[in-house]
């Protein structure tokens, strides 16, 4: 069954503005968010504006939250879940917008600077699923946190500005790349050769002589003067290196957008506003929730497996009434689930990897997965039929464009989301997101009009479910 192309939906130029102005705000928040603490700082900022309130100030200062009331509560700066009070009760479950906010990346490993050959290079340890190959001989740039033994935290974000520098990984030039050619595409490049050099200037004794390791010396050095940290602060650090510069309007008609981190912050995005942009009281309480560590098998302290959320709904419950553990296990089982996460948009330049009466399509609208995992749907959540019947419903009731889709051909591949582990609590979950071309590559693909959807299918689901 062939879905339509959604610009069909956007006849005028008032239409279009709308897709267009909503793809904008979304490039703008691409461009500065590229990491998870950032994306949780400009979340808090935007939903401080639009009147939430931090759920530790509402539980410290004793008040009761009533049906109307915004609240949203931080996990460590890097996990964030947001929730709009409704008129039911809690035990009628929650209506929940499930997103993650890390992407694949290289980290900086504890004791990351060394020199080589009057070279400085760090050393990376590299985040989530990559082709290595595509992170050489671009232009990188430093994100992250430095934290000193007095606990005072450093921001690091060096290459994004015009007056910065930036960073890179260099390639065997392909003169010399006879062996390296013949290698099978994982081996190309290998993960310790993801080595990101840094300087190369270095210091001479009185007789002009060069001193041992002055290149790395140097680094310290301006590190020191510019951000007052020592070589020991790498080892309490938390610093990414991801592709250096905006996310771009992409094709002569501006209908795309290239940049990183698309998965999966172009469904947190929508995610966030949906529950912003819904100002009238809801029937059921309203959650966004935004995770990191879904790229690793959302383990750790701020990964969906942690009980983050389900002892801020705790405390939730405590604030809107009577708690007790029996209600709130009624609210989780209760509650409904887009676990919001990107599907991959049928490329054909590669359509032999797809089954295409069953992939997603750029601009055909909001992608919606019944099942993801891998081989026999391994790892997969596989939505009930009966909820994946009253989704379709919601969407249609509010003309919203979606499609359906299977990730890839079977025993192609395969990947998950966070949708198993809030299947865990017996909810009824579906995947739902926006189609990625070139997912997982340091610049992805979206189409403006898909993400528009998305928006309005969030907003949809959150009214009507």
């Amino acid at each position: 069954m062939e879905r339509k192309n959604a610009w069909s939906k956007y006849t005028s130029e008032k239409d279009v503005k709308k897709v267009m102005e909503f793809g904008e705000e979304y490039r703008q928040f691409l461009s500065a968010c590229k990491t998870e603490r950032e994306c949780v700082a400009f979340f808090v900022e935007k939903a401080k504006e639009a009147g939430y309130l931090d759920l530790n100030d509402v539980i410290a200062n004793g008040k009761k939250l009533k049906a109307g009331d915004r609240v949203y509560a931080v996990n460590k700066g890097k996990m964030l879940a947001m929730f709009n009070i409704g008129t039911e009760p809690l035990e009628n479950g929650l209506n929940i917008l499930g997103a993650h906010i890390d992407s694949p990346r290289m980290d900086l490993k504890q004791n990351p600077l060394y020199e080589d050959t009057d070279i400085a290079l760090l050393d990376t340890h590299y985040y989530g699923g990559i082709k290595k190959y595509q992170w050489v001989t671009i232009p990188l740039a430093l994100h992250g946190v430095l934290v000193k033994k007095t606990g005072e935290v450093v921001n690091v974000n060096v290459g994004e500005d015009p007056a910065d520098p930036v960073f890179g990984i260099s390639d065997l030039l392909i003169h010399l790349a006879a062996d390296q050619m013949d290698k099978k595409g994982a081996k190309v490049v290998e993960g310790e050769d993801l080595n990101v050099i840094v300087g190369s200037i270095p210091g001479f004794d009185k007789k002009g002589e060069k001193e041992k390791e002055s290149v790395k010396k140097n680094i310290l050095k301006l590190l020191k003067d510019k951000y007052d940290i020592e070589e020991e602060d790498f080892i309490s650090a938390e610093i990414e290196v991801v592709p250096a510069g905006e996310a771009r309007d992409f094709g002569f008609d501006r209908s795309m957008i290239l940049g990183y981190g698309h998965d999966d912050r172009v469904c947190a995005y929508p995610s966030f506003m949906a529950l912003v942009n819904t100002t009238k009281k809801l029937n059921k309480t309203a959650c966004a929730l935004l995770v990191d560590k879904e790229e690793i098998g959302s383990v750790g302290a701020t990964g969906m497996q942690s009980k983050f959320f389900e002892n801020t709904l705790a405390e939730l419950y405590n604030c809107v009434g009577e708690y007790s553990e029996l209600k709130l296990r009624r609210a989780l089982t209760n509650s409904k689930v887009l676990s919001s996460d990107v599907s991959a948009a049928l490329d054909p330049n590669y359509a032999s990897a797809f089954e295409k009466n069953n992939a997603a399509y750029l601009g055909r609208g909001l992608v919606f997965n019944k099942y993801t995992g891998a081989r026999g749907k391994s790892g997969s959540n596989d939505a009930c039929a009966e909820y994946v019947g009253e989704v379709r419903a919601i969407m249609d009731k509010d003309n919203v464009c979606w499609q359906t889709a299977e990730l890839g051909k079977v025993d192609q591949g395969g990947g998950g989301t966070i949708a198993y582990i809030m299947g865990n609590y017996n909810m009824q979950v579906i995947d739902s997101g926006v189609a990625v071309l070139s997912m997982h590559a340091p610049c992805e693909i979206i189409s403006k009009v898909d993400l528009y959807e998305a928006l309005l299918g969030y907003e949809a689901f959150i009214k009507y479910a």
